[in-house]
């Protein structure tokens, strides 16, 4: 039997298992990466009681490479994306942007990755042109494929064509563009513009929608189209956000972090500022992670604990009450386990026998001050370097990070 192959199997015993459909008690077995019916008698049991099992979370938006890169330094509140696109220009010129921009590019993708998988988000969708880095067997989440992409109706320097695009992408894959990103009228136009094109249907997947107006909603819904939502971002950027509840009713809303530079630390935290500002309930706020962003995307073996999914799991502390709001304001640091096909790839210290049972390798790390069990494979010291609240819990390996730190900024 292949090695890798009988490593993945474990059942996973006396934990809840929590969807937007509901929850079951049931064991949940894990084989080959996938979450299956069956498992041979000589299957590995993990006691999971009083924990709950979440799919992974989605995260549909994010720029994985530039969650380094220090934000504008300015309080101003833009028309749309266009106008601080055109502010940025300058920031290019401060020493830290620099300083973070020479980082390899191939490091910085690996990490905005890693920052994902730490708040328990192992599917990425990444919004601009494809790096060999990302083709990585040990790229530490997964990534959309296959899908087609513009990067906005009103800058044409940068990404694919947009009618070329659509054209290409095919039906039953994604099509995503940022569109409506602002709160003035060139914004508010970019809907009936798109449509016009012949570039709005089921497969596009349209990013911001703060500019969106009522009747543009319900052509979205009408089409069967979606909207990505990273209300952080647009608050920080543009001083408001896009009312969610028509899309999230209709199942055609997700959630996007769009990367540190402008938005949220991670999907944890967006899911905080949701709960705090916009109304939706825990149901609907798991499924703009799980179901809803995996229906968007044409993902349909992730998002759910169905036979046959990922099994890419998000474990933590059932804190009792309703199941699904145990997600909602969660530190990342309060997560007990992260699974990746099968395989843990960071859990707190006491889930050690799970990895020896894996065969997984691991690294003491602090996480937010925190002890976390760290797969070895994910241990790059100039990852850990790049990311606040991530350090080698060993004095030795500690040194090597901040040497490297110290290294790139000069």
């Amino acid at each position: 039997m292949d090695t890798w192959f009988a490593r993945t199997h474990a059942s996973l015993r006396g934990a809840a298992c929590v969807t937007p459909e509901g929850v079951s008690r049931a064991p949940l077995l894990l084989c080959g990466g996938r979450i299956h019916a069956s498992l041979p008698a000589w299957a590995p049991q993990i006691d999971l009681r009083d924990h709950l099992i979440f799919p992974a979370l989605i995260n549909a938006h994010e720029h994985l490479q530039i969650n380094a890169v220090p934000p504008l330094a300015t309080a101003e509140v833009f028309p749309n994306s266009y106008a601080w696109i055109e502010a940025f220009q300058a920031h290019f010129n401060d020493a830290a942007v620099m300083a973070a921009l020479r980082v390899p590019k191939a490091s910085r993708l690996r990490h905005g990755a890693l920052k994902n998988l730490l708040a328990g988000t192992m599917f990425v969708a990444h919004h601009d042109p494809w790096h060999e880095a990302l083709d990585a067997p040990d790229f530490p989440v997964a990534l959309l494929r296959e899908y087609g992409w513009s990067y906005a109706l009103g800058w044409n320097s940068y990404g694919p064509p947009v009618q070329q695009s659509f054209a290409q992408t095919p039906v039953d894959r994604p099509w995503i563009i940022h569109l409506a990103e602002g709160t003035d009228a060139v914004a508010q136009a970019e809907l009936a513009h798109l449509d016009k094109l012949g570039c709005l249907a089921a497969r596009s997947v349209l990013v911001h929608g703060v500019g969106l107006r009522e009747q543009d909603i319900e052509r979205i819904i009408e089409v069967g189209a979606g909207v990505v939502w990273c209300p952080s971002s647009n608050e920080r950027l543009l001083g408001r956000t896009l009312d969610p509840r028509r899309l999230a009713d209709a199942g055609r809303l997700a959630l996007g972090t769009d990367s540190r530079l402008s938005g949220s630390r991670d999907l944890l935290e967006e899911l905080r500022h949701v709960a705090v500002h916009d109304g939706l309930t825990p149901r609907q706020m798991l499924a703009l992670v799980s179901t809803d962003a995996a229906r968007m995307l044409r993902l349909p073996w992730r998002g759910h604990l169905q036979v046959g999914a990922h099994a890419d799991l998000l474990i933590v502390e059932d804190r009792g009450g309703y199941e699904a709001s145990s997600l909602i304001g969660l530190e990342r640091s309060r997560i007990r386990a992260v699974v990746r096909e099968g395989l843990p790839c960071m859990a707190d210290p006491d889930f050690a026998d799970w990895f020896a049972l894996a065969e997984v390798d691991t690294v003491p790390v602090m996480l937010d001050g925190r002890p976390k069990l760290l797969a070895k494979s994910l241990a790059d010291p100039a990852l850990l370097a790049l990311e606040p609240g991530l350090e080698f819990a060993d004095a030795r390996d500690r040194a090597l990070a901040s040497a490297i730190t110290i290294e790139a900024r000069c």
